[in-house]
């Protein structure tokens, strides 16, 4: 679990409460419920309205993805693909056929099944490659739905705050409430911007960063299974999946022997 997206939404409403105290305020002034409905509720509807229904479903189910989600470890699968590097010139590559069977992540699962399976090097790269295109498709729409909502929300505080000035207009004749008033109608712009720039935007860049890490990752893979399919040297295969990552990400090579 990576925590860094929940702390830095607490982070940002804390700073926000905390500063509104200091100046005297209280923060139970701006839970307006009809603000709120309007920004979150108007939000999510016309966001909606962009895409398909697949498209609203697949999104929500990204939000706990993009609070606590971590990318694979890379060192991990790099170990395991060297061992079956050297498992596979060794012994054949029917002999990773039972291993498969105990891979977690089923991309290279996927990778090495279809290796054992003697598929044709070029079809198995053309078909790991359309995987991993697909997946960046849709961690693009998931991405995408909340830099809607981000861009969306703003605009229905401004409208929340257009239909309180109505109301204040509407009660000029009471002078002593309209204070309280135009207080009440600011708050759906406040709810609107503050809602675009510490939920929605933070979680539409995390869903991107997270998809652009995992995409990386299925890049490396997806040359280990290649380089385990064709019999290459464990210590190369090892140097050729290391350069994925950065120099300061990378573990000291192991000793393989060839």
């Amino acid at each position: 679990m990576d925590a860094a997206t929940i702390i830095g939404i607490g982070l940002a409403l804390g700073a926000v409460l905390i500063s509104m105290v200091m100046e005297g305020g209280n923060p139970a002034s701006i839970l307006l419920p009809p603000a709120l409905l309007l920004v979150f509720v108007g939000t999510l509807g016309v966001t909606m309205a962009t895409g398909l229904m697949k498209d609203f479903t697949g999104s929500l189910s990204a939000v706990m993805r993009a609070l606590t989600g971590k990318p694979a470890d890379p060192e991990t699968s790099i170990t395991q693909v060297v061992g079956f590097a050297e498992t596979a010139r060794r012994e054949g590559l029917l002999a990773l056929e039972e291993a498969a069977k105990g891979i977690e992540d089923p991309f290279l699962r996927k990778g090495i099944e279809l290796a054992v399976d003697g598929t044709d090097p070029d079809e198995l790269r053309e078909i790991l490659e359309a995987e991993i295109l697909s997946k960046k498709h849709h961690d693009k729409v998931a991405s995408k739905f909340f830099a809607d909502m981000g861009a969306f929300s703003p605009t229905l505080g401004i409208i929340g705050t257009v239909l309180g000035l109505i109301h204040v207009l509407e009660n000029l004749s009471e002078p002593d409430k309209l204070g309280h008033l135009i207080a009440g109608a600011f708050v759906a712009t406040l709810w609107g911007v503050l809602s675009a720039n510490v939920f929605w935007l933070p979680i539409a860049k995390k869903l991107a960063r997270l998809g652009e890490l995992e995409a990386k990752h299925m890049e490396l893979v997806l040359e280990g299974v290649l380089s385990v399919q064709a019999g290459a040297n464990p210590r190369i295969v090892e140097q050729k999946l290391l350069s994925f990552l950065a120099p300061g990400d990378r573990p000291e090579p192991t000793d393989k022997a060839a």
